[in-house]
């Protein structure tokens, strides 16, 4: 069914935890990626996590305000990451299976404030010449937007709790955690769309022609 629900295309949510806000220069520290289906009750929901901490790219640039910000100390001696290359072909090589298995032509990315974390995964894809990116080069779904519409409100913590949904303000700025929140969120918010009348399923209906891109392209 999620294959006919966005056009044919597999809404990812991503979150990129970096070392500023250059996607060209600066460094990614973490990235999460939420897959998400839709339930036997016509739901849409998350399925699965994936989650990585990264080892920052040769040369990259990370500033110590955003270090503050998020709390992550890429240093740590304890901290389980992975090179950037490693990291993006497995969480990509995981997304396209999932787009090949729900009969979607690619991925959208989902986030909060979707275009600056678009920025750093297509940046990294560039940066690695990774010619089967999954996702559609520019456009994306920004729950930003989404949640001023729908609950006046624009920051994640306050449109969660808007929505009804818990927010601890200690987990926030990890990837996994503010991903899988921007997941919850984004869900609630269309499958609220959905029973108001908003979307209804048609089971023949076959995307325009020439709209489509194969994930295999």
């Amino acid at each position: 069914m999620i294959g006919k629900r966005f056009r044919g295309y597999l809404p990812v949510v991503i979150d990129v935890e970096c070392g500023g806000f250059n996607a060209s220069t600066d460094a990614i520290l973490e990235v999460a990626a939420v897959l998400l289906d839709i339930d036997a009750q016509g739901q849409l929901v998350r399925e699965s996590t994936h989650f990585y901490r990264v080892v920052p790219f040769a040369g990259a640039n990370i500033e110590e305000a955003a270090l503050k910000f998020t709390g992550i100390n890429p240093h740590h001696p304890l901290r389980i990451a992975y090179p950037e290359l490693k990291v993006f072909q497995e969480m990509f090589q995981a997304i396209r299976t999932k787009v090949k298995a729900t009969g979607c032509t690619r991925a959208i990315l989902v986030g909060h404030n979707a275009h600056f974390d678009h920025g750093f995964i297509n940046a990294a894809a560039e940066r690695h010449n990774l010619k089967r990116n999954p996702f559609h080069p520019f456009s994306s779904l920004d729950t930003v937007s989404m949640a001023a519409l729908c609950f006046g409100q624009t920051v994640l913590a306050r449109a969660c709790r808007a929505a009804g949904l818990d927010f601890d303000p200690s987990a926030a700025h990890s990837a996994r955690y503010d991903a899988e929140k921007t997941a919850d969120l984004f869900c609630l918010m269309i499958n609220r769309w959905q029973a108001l009348g908003g979307f209804q399923f048609v089971e023949d209906e076959e995307p325009p022609a020439g709209e489509g891109v194969d994930v295999n392209s």
